[in-house]
């Protein structure tokens, strides 16, 4: 089911928290609520769920406006990052809690679990306790109690920030699985940018209370709408140059070079992606540099080099051998470049 947010602000006094953040998720989408800490978006999510009063604006859900209507009777499930489990329920009691405390016959109960804990990988520890199980089985108890209702949306707040990296992995690809079966609008919050590009139809990224950019994972990998994004996406971040564009050509301390804008701007930076560069001599990069460190990540090593008091990353191959403040150029297509405005913010045309 669709839910909308218009003109949501929310105050904590004089602290404003969500500032003005419109969202239309469609029916059937996964939205991803990413940020910071402090960002909003738990605030955002909560007032989604009714958890937390809205200061102004509306929230609907389908066509009903629910802004001020109790979280009972908003027809949601949320699943919370401390799973919330009854640690003295079993597995089936606790799935089954929703149907149970709405009174639906025994059969219905018992098959409508069985049901769901087939599809979340439960169905032989059902009367185990939640004590006797692993951070993930716990997870997928929390995942199958809010499934079992059939809501008109899934709200989850970092609901795999608890479990260790193979795992997340693992249950990243479970839930965009899950959700994509079951049809169901999910809104999930996570300060995590992997999970956010991995799992989410559009991503909401928000700073400080306002929203930066919503778009595809891919549209805000390739075309951030400014510093903030482009800074923020990415893992290593992008690197930046601060510099002028002087009909189209950038130059800066580090270097000079051409781009394909023909704008003039004063106060310019460029952005270019540890990926899409490369390394090369000297004397064929678009500027050149020392040295400063390498780093082995596994599959590829990163290079850091210093370029007239700028650091700049460089993702290169495994077995790449260079040696600390040895002299190298670095080169880019200027189809990868990224202009920004560095008063603004914005991205430049």
């Amino acid at each position: 089911m669709q839910v909308t947010l218009k003109n949501i602000h929310k105050s904590f006094g004089a602290v404003d928290v969500v500032k003005g953040l419109d969202l239309d998720v469609k029916d059937g989408e996964f939205l991803v609520l990413l940020g910071a800490s402090g960002s909003g978006k738990t605030t955002a999510l909560r007032m989604i769920a009714g958890l937390e009063t809205v200061t102004s604006g509306t929230i609907q859900i389908g066509e009903r406006d629910v802004t001020n209507i109790l979280p009972k009777y908003r027809d949601i499930a949320m699943v919370f990052q401390s799973y919330a489990l009854y640690p003295h329920k079993t597995v089936f009691a606790n799935i089954a809690y929703p149907l149970t405390v709405r009174r639906h016959p025994r059969a219905e109960i018992e098959a409508a679990v069985k049901d769901v804990a087939r599809q979340v990988q439960l169905d032989t520890l059902l009367e185990r306790y939640p004590r006797q199980l692993s951070g993930g089985q716990r997870q997928r108890v929390a995942l199958a109690r809010a499934i079992i209702r059939r809501p008109a949306a899934f709200l989850m707040d970092e609901p795999l920030s608890n479990l260790d990296a193979k795992l997340r992995g693992y249950m990243r690809a479970e839930l965009k699985h899950m959700q994509h079966e079951l049809g169901i609008t999910t809104i999930y919050v996570t300060h995590d940018q992997v999970e956010a590009m991995t799992l989410a139809h559009r991503v909401a990224l928000l700073d400080k209370g306002v929203l930066q950019q919503l778009d595809t994972p891919a549209t805000i990998y390739n075309a951030p709408a400014n510093l903030f994004v482009a800074g923020f996406i990415g893992s290593p971040p992008m690197n930046f140059l601060q510099g002028e564009l002087i009909d189209g050509g950038f130059s800066s301390a580090a270097g000079s070079f051409g781009t394909r804008s023909r704008a003039t701007n004063p106060h310019a930076v460029a952005g270019i992606r540890p990926e899409d560069c490369r390394v090369t001599t000297p004397e064929l990069g678009k500027f050149a540099g020392e040295v400063f460190a390498t780093e082995l990540i596994g599959d590829h090593a990163l290079v850091t080099c210093r370029c007239s008091g700028s650091n700049v990353t460089v993702k290169v191959e495994k077995d790449f051998q260079r040696g600390i403040d040895e002299k190298i150029g670095i080169g880019f297509d200027e189809k990868a470049l990224h202009l920004f405005d560095s008063q603004s913010g914005s991205r430049l045309a």
